[in-house]
């Protein structure tokens, strides 16, 4: 990857002096910091992206017209699978579900997945990116979580 990322003595960073300027996460006015960084790790990685192309009706009135509509943050179209960011409080990620599980009900040809809270700030610190806004004062992890490193050392008493 050259000079765009650091090693450290926790891992791989996003190099300090890594700018994203004039990269499309620039050009998109997002309705928050987190969806902002979410779309700069993608451009960081040249994964192709569209912020809000599409809203799906998922609930109607008695003569069929629309009355509810669930517009994921972001469509991946070489993966053709929508992501919907939710870095909010555990009350309005419960309502974030319901509309997710409403959408592959209604939809089942659509994939969507949420990407929570955990999940964003273990991207905030793998990558050494810079904390949202919205989340100021909320602890950051220490580790990634998962498997702890093991190393499988050579076995010389059988010998």
């Amino acid at each position: 990857m050259g000079d765009r990322r650091v090693r450290t003595e926790r891992g791989w960073r996003l190099s300090s002096d890594l700018t994203f300027e004039g990269g499309p996460a620039e050009q998109v006015a997002f309705a928050h910091n987190s969806e902002r960084q979410f779309a700069r790790l993608l451009d960081f990685y040249g994964i192709e992206w569209e912020y809000e192309p599409r809203a799906f009706p998922i609930s109607w009135d008695a003569e069929g017209a629309p009355t509810g509509y669930f517009a994921p943050d972001f469509y991946l179209p070489d993966e053709d699978v929508f992501i919907e960011i939710t870095t909010m409080n555990q009350r309005l990620v419960t309502r974030k579900n319901r509309k997710v599980r409403r959408l592959r009900q209604l939809y089942p040809e659509v994939t969507c997945k949420i990407f929570y809270q955990r999940d964003y700030l273990q991207l905030l610190v793998k990558y050494g990116l810079e904390e949202p806004d919205q989340l100021d004062g909320t602890p950051t992890p220490t580790r990634i979580p998962g498997p702890p490193d093991v190393t499988i050392a050579d076995d010389t008493s059988t010998g």
